[in-house]
């Protein structure tokens, strides 16, 4: 695909951040420092944001990016930053991009890969998101490397090679911060694990095993299906409930919570429904939700609180009809919104679990969605976005087309 193709908002996510709207009197002072921005569940804190647009209306600018990435935009310091890999994984870059008007900053080869690990067709080898704490920027491409840049030069100030696992299908699962600590998941098919490096120097500070046992092992003693249903792709979450902080992780199969500071393991549940999960965890009103993952994945509903296994007594409800497998939902007043992959849109009670409506808008998904005040986008990965109320009925309130696709969620900063 020449270049020029390649010029559509985020085309099968070559171009990380979607568009730019034009709106008078903008600057860039906010930041979207993280996957699904400052609160990470998705929630847009701006006046105005663009209803409508089209390839002619309310495009700013356009910059190609080239090679392939699925990870999403983050905005630092006037900055976008996001990462791309040549298609055969050997090549590893970031890509800085001025905001103001889309000109390529820094273009840096971070890694050479000399035997790249399989990816998945519907992945990539650069899609876990950029994570920033306004003086640094962290980027991963998981078990190839981890690097620390400068977010004001774009000097490395540190990297990591060693942290291996076998993605099998390639890696997704994208880094957080918490104080002083950069948190990681690393669930593959030969071992599972979170962990935490300190942000300022990349030294490993704690690394804990998933402890619930797959129940996947074959009559020869190894995992069925070279231990593909071991793996995962979530990203991690830090949340205050009940008074205390808490660091949601999902894996495959489970949802983990642990101290964040230590990696100790407090609770956990176990979801034999689903697995490769993708999805980042939904926090609201001291409630968590979570979506299991592929192969009949549910909708889970869990209470905080507990000591070990407590799938029998923190559960409130599961939910089953056209759940995610990637894109992740946002949380709403008393409803859950989310949009299945194949194009089914959700309205799920938060209280009962029960379906408020469900509608089919079409086309297929793996970008999550964003809220702003009472309107959610759907982006899909035919380059449509469909924005609907954020209301227990549903409306199509706007749809806009785009000549590239969405695979990556986008970043949002004041009114673009």
């Amino acid at each position: 695909m020449p270049p020029q193709a390649k010029l559509a908002l985020k085309p099968f996510a070559f171009l990380a951040f979607f568009f730019l709207a034009t709106l008078e009197n903008r600057s860039f002072a906010a930041e979207w420092n993280q996957f699904r921005g400052p609160t990470g569940q998705g929630t847009v804190e701006t006046d105005q944001l663009p209803l409508q647009w089209s390839e002619e209306q309310n495009i700013e600018w356009k910059t190609a990016i080239h090679d392939k990435g699925w990870s999403s935009p983050i905005v630092c310091q006037d900055k976008i930053w996001m990462t791309t890999a040549s298609e055969d994984g050997r090549k590893l870059y970031v890509i800085v991009v001025q905001a103001k008007d889309g000109a390529i900053l820094w273009d840096r080869q971070l890694f050479t890969i000399a035997d790249p690990q399989f990816a998945h067709k519907f992945n990539s080898y650069a899609s876990p998101t950029p994570v920033s704490d306004g003086s640094r920027v962290y980027v991963t491409f998981g078990s190839p490397g981890t690097a620390c840049l400068d977010a004001q030069t774009g000097e490395v100030v540190w990297k990591r090679t060693d942290i291996v696992c076998n993605h099998f299908r390639g890696a997704g699962s994208s880094p957080i911060l918490f104080q002083d600590l950069l948190i990681m998941n690393f669930d593959g098919s030969d071992q599972q694990f979170i962990m935490a490096l300190d942000a300022a120097t990349g030294e490993t500070r704690w690394q804990t095993q998933r402890s619930i046992d797959y129940m996947d092992l074959g009559p020869d003693g190894l995992p069925e299906a070279d231990g593909d249903w071991r793996k995962g792709f979530s990203t991690p979450h830090v949340a205050e409930l009940e008074g205390q902080q808490r660091l949601l992780s999902i894996g495959s199969k489970a949802l983990y919570a642990y101290e964040p500071l230590t990696g100790k393991e407090i609770w956990h549940t176990e979801s034999r429904i689903g697995h490769s999960a993708s999805s980042r965890p939904t926090i609201h009103r001291n409630q968590i939700y979570y979506l299991t993952g592929f192969s009949k994945g549910e909708l889970w509903a869990v209470r905080p609180g507990g000591q070990g296994h407590v799938t029998d007594t923190h559960v409130r409800w599961t939910f089953k009809r056209s759940v995610p497998n990637k894109p992740s939902m946002i949380a709403h007043e008393d409803c859950l919104f989310m949009i299945h992959d194949g194009g089914v849109a959700s309205c799920v009670d938060t209280l009962t679990g029960e379906a408020i409506w469900q509608e089919r808008i079409g086309g297929n998904y793996s970008a999550s969605p964003i809220r702003w005040k009472e309107h959610i986008y759907f982006f899909s990965e035919e380059g449509k976005t469909s924005i609907i109320a954020a209301s227990k009925n549903f409306v199509l309130q706007h749809t806009n087309q785009l000549d590239g696709g969405f695979m990556a969620s986008p970043a949002i900063v004041d009114q673009s």
